[in-house]
This record gives structure tokens, sequence and C-alpha cells, in this order.
């Protein structure tokens, strides 16, 4: 692999930063040709591709660089307490059991989906998917199910349980990046015409929209210019709930794994399980304090900018260039990816879900508590608490349903 041209964490921090404010000054540009663009193209979007042009082209280097771990361990919890501080759980609570179906729904297209996969290309190309010993294909794509389902905690495991080579493990992880962010940029553009999917799904999406307008209608009556004192509070309380998060995953996760290590299966012996768990439930905590007003002086504005850096670093890991050096994998990633996409429509469509349903129902899937929150927070920032609680499900039932999908996978390479 050839070295970057920019090897320097603060040079690249400052080419996203430069990125982040091209795309959001153009966004809000009253000039006729950027107001069609945006409204082809969202915003969140181009965030998250352009980034990506950056790592493709070999400007930066996402794998080498260390801002993903920056955003997603420092960052991302940050930005859940923040955004999470004056949310409305009743509000929340009024959106009903449509998500967790959807959710599950995610779940069930992603273990079905890899078996038909494999019995799909072997019709055509059974090499593709052959392979014996731990070099069998459908060994790897277990560690994909591990991932899409559960997170990376749940795609080690079944790394270990099924006994996939390294360098089998290591395509399918790159497969595994690639289609997940490929899935993703597509939900994000999805965002942009959500009503209209909503139409097309029969959808009522009033409850959501109740939702936003009221953490809106709340957000104005407390808005005010804030002080230096306050943006450093809503600061001190954002960076001190994640202390406290890291402080205490330091010791839950390490005294799990050695007193109970069979609970590795729901990923409780994943540090960053506990960061997220302790952040996002401070945050829930303080929406019932005093705390709540902080969001009149930018709680959530400053959560977002937080969520936005992370979504670029995610983007910058993306390299679309290494979908042609194993273009057969990639075909079977897709077609698994489309077969997850079919049921959460043909569901969605059965129980009119919304699209943000859709939406974060499957991001709480392939993306996890990484990137989940930011595709509900692409709808509106309240609503990101839903992508994590998903998400949390997801820990819950990866190492599960990523068995059986491992199972079902060895049968559809055999027979």
């Amino acid at each position: 692999m050839e070295k970057p041209l920019i090897t320097n964490d603060a040079v690249t921090l400052g080419l996203l930063f430069i990125i982040l404010a091209f795309v959001f000054v153009t966004a809000s540009s009253k000039k006729e040709g950027w107001k069609k663009f945006y409204r082809i193209v969202p915003s969140v979007l181009l965030c998250y591709f352009l980034p990506s042009l950056l790592n493709t082209f070999g400007i930066v280097s996402g794998e080498d660089s260390n801002l993903y771990f920056v955003a997603s361990r420092y960052l991302l919890p940050t930005s859940l307490v923040l955004l999470t501080l004056s949310v409305d759980l009743k509000a929340i609570s009024n959106l009903g059991t449509k998500a967790v179906v959807m959710f599950l729904a995610g779940t069930l297209g992603i273990v079905i989906g890899g078996p038909i996969a494999i019995l799909i290309v072997s019709s055509f190309a059974p090499d593709v998917v052959g392979g014996v010993g731990p070099d069998a294909v459908w060994r790897g794509m277990a560690t994909i199910a591990g991932s899409w389902i559960g997170g990376g905690a749940n795609q080690a495991a079944m790394f270990e349980t099924f006994g996939a080579s390294e360098d089998l493990f290591a395509t399918m992880v790159t497969v595994d990046v690639i289609i997940a962010n490929i899935w993703m940029a597509f939900l994000l553009y999805g965002v942009g015409i959500s009503k209209k999917l909503d139409k097309k799904l029969k959808a009522d999406a009033s409850a959501i929209e109740e939702v936003k307008i009221g953490i809106e209608k709340y957000q104005a009556s407390i808005m005010k210019i804030p002080h230096l004192h306050e943006v450093v509070t809503v600061l001190a309380v954002g960076f001190g709930a994640t202390a406290i998060a890291h402080f205490g995953a330091d010791l839950i996760a390490p005294w799990i794994a050695e007193n109970a290590p069979q609970l590795d299966k729901f990923s409780l012996t994943s540090s960053f399980f506990w960061i997220v768990i302790i952040a996002t439930t401070i945050g829930l905590m303080l929406s019932f304090t005093k705390a709540r007003k902080l969001e009149g002086v930018g709680a959530s504005r400053l959560g977002s900018v937080m969520i936005y850096i992370l979504v670029a670093s995610i983007g910058m890991l993306m390299d679309v260039t290494e979908i042609f050096d194993n273009p057969g994998f990639f075909i079977v990633g897709a077609i698994w990816m489309s077969i997850h996409v079919i049921v959460l429509l043909l569901i969605a469509k059965l129980i009119k879900a919304p699209f943000f349903f859709v939406a974060v129902g499957s991001q709480a899937n392939v993306g996890g508590a990484a990137s989940a929150p930011i595709v509900a927070g692409a709808f509106h920032p309240s609503l990101a608490p839903v992508g994590v609680l998903l998400a949390v499900l997801g820990y819950v039932l990866g190492t599960y349903a990523a068995y059986i999908c491992g199972l079902l996978l060895q049968a559809a390479s055999v027979s």
C-alpha cells in the first residue's frame, strides 16, 4: 500500500472541517443552483462521501489515521449526552413498537440473506462461494453476519467460533465496510426524500413529526445567545459524562471478562458497549434535571457538530476502488444486503412503517451504535437516541442471530 500524501492527523482534521463547512455553507445558500442540488443530494450524504474521496485517491489513509478512533470513543459519547439531555422520553415512547419490529425485520433479512446469497451465486459462480477448511467462504461470511447484527465484538466472536482464516477474515472485513457504507449512503440519501418514500409505503409519520415539532418548540422557547461560561458548561457536561463513561467501562468490561466471560456473547465484555450505554444513560438522566435547559445555549448543535465529524471520519475509512480487488465477494455482499433491504421494505409496507423506522432499524443492525444515531439524527437531532437504543438491542441479539446465520451459511454451502 502506497504512503498517503497526508499523514498528519491535524492536517486531515482540518481538511474534514473544510469539507463540512463547504457542505453546510452551500446547503444553506440562497442561490437557486445550490437549492436544486441539495433537493437531490442530502447534505449529510456529502459529509460522508467527500471524505471517502480523500481516502480513495490516496490523499489520506483512513486506516492509518486515529481520527475515527477519537471521534467514536470521545466525540460520539459526548454527542450522545448533548443530544439526549433535552430528549422527551414520553414523546419517543409514543413512536410505538414499529421501531423494534423494523429492527427485527432487519435482523431477519441479514440472517436469511447470507444463505440465500450463497445459493444464488453458487448457481452461476460456485467457485466464488466455495473453499474448504478455514478458507471456506461461508466461515468468512459468518463474521460479516456478526458485524451486521451486533458490531465489532460480535464479529470477533464469529471469527473465533467458525474459525475463518486470517486472510479470509481480512478480506471479509473489507467487504463488510464497503457494502455497509454504500448502504449507509443510500439511507442518508433516503432521508432527503423520506416524505416521498412514506407515501409509497402508505405510512403515517405523524408521530415522528410530532416529536420533531415538540422538540423544535421547546428549543425555541429556551433559545438564547450563549455566554462563554454557558458554552464551557455544555462542553463540561458532555465531556465530563464521557469521562465517567470511560471510567466506568474501564472497570466494568474487564471485571465481566474475568468473572463472567460467557457474557461476551452479549458484548458485555466490550468497553465500547459500556461507553455508549453509560453516556446515553447519563444523558437520559440529565433530561429530568435543570441540565435540560442547556439545550437553550446550543447543546444539541454542539452535539451535532461532533456527530458530523464522526460521519466524515467514517467516510474517510472507505476506499471504493477496493470493490475491484475481490469483485465476486462484493457481488455476494451486494445480494446479501439487497435481501436485507427487501425484507425491510416488505415488512414496512405490511405494517405501514415510515421510512425513518426502515432506515434506523437497518442501521442499528448494520452500523451499530457508531452510525445508527447518525442516521436517526439526520431526520432530526432529537431522534438520535432512538438509533442508540435499537443499536443496544443489536448488541444483545447479535451473537445469537449471527450464530444461527453461520449455521445456515454452512448448510447453504454444503448443499
